[in-house]
């Protein structure tokens, strides 16, 4: 694979590490909008660490953005609180 799609995917591994660790879980219930939000996000990074470990980079770097995407809704809809911003494109 090339550099660029390496690069890539592992930036947005990073991207979707720092929003998942921004969100205050402390604020979330089970069965709620935004627990499930992060609970997607969560499975998409694991799933995006498989796929990586498989160098699957193409299902990696879908994974990652999938997840990314999950919680960028979740902070839009209002349904997540986040400790930090910057990973988001609120």
């Amino acid at each position: 694979m090339s550099d660029y799609l390496w690069n890539k995917t592992l930036a947005y591994e990073s991207l979707l590490k720092s929003a998942v660790d921004a969100v205050e879980r402390h604020t979330l219930e089970e069965g709620e909008l935004g627990f499930e939000c992060l609970e997607m996000a969560e499975a998409y990074l694991t799933d995006g660490q498989h796929f990586l470990q498989e160098n699957d980079l193409p299902d990696a770097l879908a994974a990652f953005s999938y997840g990314h995407g999950w919680l960028d809704a979740g902070v839009r809809l209002g349904v997540l609180t986040v400790s930090d911003t910057e990973p988001f494109t609120i």
